[in-house]
């Protein structure tokens, strides 16, 4: 895995499905052998490995003809891609092999996307560490992913969490007409942000609970979120409707889509409870239905939370948000970076500054 940045092009010959589960982050799939073809040969090797091999022979090499033909028959002579399979074994030999017979300097990923893997794990255990985090802490609805996205229009570095587990952490938070990546490409995502960072200067993050959605955040970056110091979005609640009436406008149009989530509330609260927002739901009532979620659920959850892990929430430094346009963010963003940078400028750290300079 330590040879990953040597290479500007990476080439994934496992199978699509492998691929769709997860990849070396900027990698392109051209499998060697298909789903069904992988299915195939496997099939066969159980009854005869001798009559697999030759099928498998002749499936990879009529697929690596095809990419050569359609993808890289205009490559020049010093192309250096990087090739990987799922254990470094035959499907990349084959390739490399070939590529390197034409003149091509390929090389293979010793161990393949089972070696990435365990470096992708090892790493989650030892990068969090080493930056430095402000957690941006605030009630549901209260706008912290979109002032996430205004520090970051502004120069600030910022890790959006449920940006990459296309998921907004809350029991109702599904992205519409998204799908949640494996835990496997969510961790390969983190890393792939991570190691980007320049950990010199401060990185801004969410607070988050262990899962988004299905995905859950690596122990260890939790940890450290835990023990970073955090700053205080407050946002009046008839703000904070308005927001959730935005980012949750899929279930205004499909209320039906709503009325099915909001069964995931049993066994938090009573059949009579749920039923009685699924009335509101079904009637469009829909400010009376965000506030007595808001009140009723997502507040007190919240609050038993960020008071148990944030041990200096309480006293963390407030930010006010006044308008709810982007505008708003806009200001909100300068005076975050403002708060920060004075407190870095008093501190003994060497994080400094918040933002690059031009």
């Amino acid at each position: 895995a330590a040879q990953l940045a040597d290479f500007t092009y990476i080439i994934d010959v496992r199978s699509p499905s492998e691929y769709a589960e997860d990849h070396i982050p900027g990698a392109s799939n051209y499998p060697v052998l298909s789903d069904i073809e992988r299915e195939r040969v496997g099939t066969l090797y159980k009854h005869s490995p001798f009559e697999a091999k030759k099928l498998g022979a002749v499936l990879i090499a009529r697929n690596i003809a095809h990419h050569l033909e359609q993808a890289w028959h205009s490559q020049p002579r010093n192309w250096q891609p990087l090739i990987y399979c799922a254990r470094g074994g035959q499907r990349s030999s084959a390739l490399t092999h070939i590529l390197r017979q034409i003149g091509f300097a390929a090389t293979r990923l010793e161990g393949g996307y089972k070696n990435y893997r365990q470096h992708v794990l090892q790493q989650l255990t030892i990068l969090p560490a080493q930056p430095s985090f402000y957690v941006l802490c605030g009630l549901t609805g209260s706008g912290k992913s979109r002032l996430l996205s205004a520090l970051k229009r502004h120069g600030a570095q910022v890790l959006d969490m449920e940006q990459i587990a296309k998921h907004r952490g809350s029991i109702l938070g599904d992205v519409v007409h998204e799908t949640q990546p494996t835990q496997k490409a969510f961790d390969s995502q983190i890393l792939a942000q991570l190691k980007s960072f320049d950990f010199t200067r401060l990185i801004f993050i969410e607070s988050e609970s262990k899962k988004i959605g299905s995905v859950r955040v690596p122990d260890k970056l939790i940890e450290r979120m835990w023990a970073s110091p955090c700053l205080r979005l407050e946002t009046p609640i008839h703000l904070r409707i308005a927001l959730l009436r935005d980012d949750y406008a899929h279930f205004i149009h499909h209320p039906e889509r709503l009325h099915t989530l909001l069964l995931r509330l049993k066994g938090t609260h009573s059949n009579a409870q749920i039923t009685h927002w699924q009335a509101l739901c079904e009637t469009r009532a829909w400010d009376a239905l965000i506030t007595e979620l808001l009140e009723q659920h997502y507040d007190s959850a919240y609050n038993k939370s960020i008071y148990s892990h944030y041990a200096n929430y309480t006293d963390a430094a407030q930010l006010v948000l006044s308008n709810p346009a982007d505008s708003g963010f806009t200001q909100l963003a300068h005076e975050t970076l403002a708060l920060v940078d004075n407190f870095v400028n008093n501190a003994d750290t060497p994080f400094k500054p918040i933002l690059k300079k031009p």
